[in-house]
Order: C-alpha cells, then sequence, then structure tokens
C-alpha cells in the first residue's frame, strides 16, 4: 500500500487538478457567505484531490485495458454465436 506522502505528491491528471480547483472555490465562496452547506461538499472536493479517490472510489469506473485474444487460430467467433430472427 502506498503511503499518503506517495498518494498526494504523485499521478496528478486533469480531473484530479479540476476537484482540487472546484474544492477550494467551493471552500473560498462558503467562507465569504458563511454558509456550511457549501464548506461540507467543499470538503468533500478537497478530500477527493488530496487522496485521488472518486465517486466510485481509485479507478472503480475503469475498464480493463486487456483484450481477450485467440490463440487458436482454428476457432472461429461467429461459428460461437447463433442469431435467431424474431417477426
Amino acid at each position: 500500500m502506498s503511503t499518503l506522502k506517495e498518494r498526494i505528491f504523485t499521478n496528478w491528471h486533469l480531473m484530479r487538478i479540476m476537484r482540487l480547483g472546484i474544492g477550494i472555490m467551493l471552500l473560498v465562496m462558503g467562507i465569504q457567505s458563511r454558509d456550511w452547506v457549501m464548506g461540507l461538499f467543499s470538503v468533500f472536493f478537497l478530500y477527493q484531490a488530496v487522496t485521488d479517490t472518486g465517486c466510485c472510489g481509485t479507478a472503480g469506473c475503469n475498464t480493463p485495458r486487456d483484450r481477450i485474444r485467440v490463440s487458436n487460430k482454428d476457432t472461429d467467433l461467429t461459428n460461437i454465436i447463433e442469431y435467431e430472427e424474431i417477426k
């Protein structure tokens, strides 16, 4: 498991920077308007930016990059799939 210092200072990408900007903006607006609800939203976005998590967790919504490769060239995937016409 990575340490908190490594998590904070590495792997900065566009969404993480946007969450940080939104969190800071909401925090400033919450302080100026003395609105504690906006302050809670800012804490939520700042937490996501600092810990690099999203609503689904770290890379929770990603799809795998590896594709399934068929090693046997005799197997044709179109023969496996059967279609039935419905009228």
